[in-house]
């Protein structure tokens, strides 16, 4: 079906563009592995895991990955730097067991921990998370495979209320970034 022209919507040779564009959209959002995450999102996760229970860093980083849905992979080299920053502060405390370094939050950290009431970067609803990575992006995605269904099985009526829907969308979402 997918190199059809259904109720005039888009052409076959459209279509194949739309899908393009979907891809180069979700690519551009997607966070791979070891990429860098915004200011202060891998302390406050390294934080928010451990107000859980105590863990070692690798434990940390497939928490991260897992919780984010895959979309972040913070690297070792962010993670470890990070814990040895919060031991250093007086955060966490390091204990070794079975040749491991486990971490868990000192008093210090629990009040940190509090301090943020427990949001996590990739909870869509904690302040100040960061880039948002946890629902921006999928919301971005869900939205140009919206449009691309429209162009697929629409009428031309259809797709031109959906243009404009999306012109809108855009001139609102510009408007958020102009807000002091």
């Amino acid at each position: 079906m997918r190199g059809s022209n259904p109720a005039g919507g888009f052409g076959g040779n459209n279509l194949d563009g739309m899908w393009q564009m979907v891809e180069e959209f979700r690519s551009r959002f997607e966070k791979r592995a070891g990429t860098r995450a915004g200011k202060g999102e891998v302390r406050a996760a390294v934080i928010a895991l451990l107000a859980e229970r105590p863990m070692h860093g690798y434990q940390i980083i497939r928490e991260i990955e897992e919780r984010s849905g895959g979309s972040w992979k913070p690297s070792a080299g962010s993670v470890y730097p990070t814990l040895q920053l919060l031991a250093d502060e007086g955060s966490i405390r390091a204990e070794e067991s079975n040749g491991r370094k486990i971490y868990s939050l000192t008093d210090a950290g629990r009040e940190e921990a509090a301090d943020h009431h427990g949001a996590a970067p990739w909870d869509p609803a904690a302040p100040n998370s960061g880039t948002g990575f946890a629902s921006l992006p999928k919301a971005g995605i869900d939205l140009a495979q919206a449009a691309a269904q429209v162009g697929r099985t629409g009428s031309p009526d259809q797709v031109q209320q959906a243009v404009a829907v999306l012109a809108e969308a855009r001139r609102r979402l510009y408007a958020i970034l102009a807000q002091d």
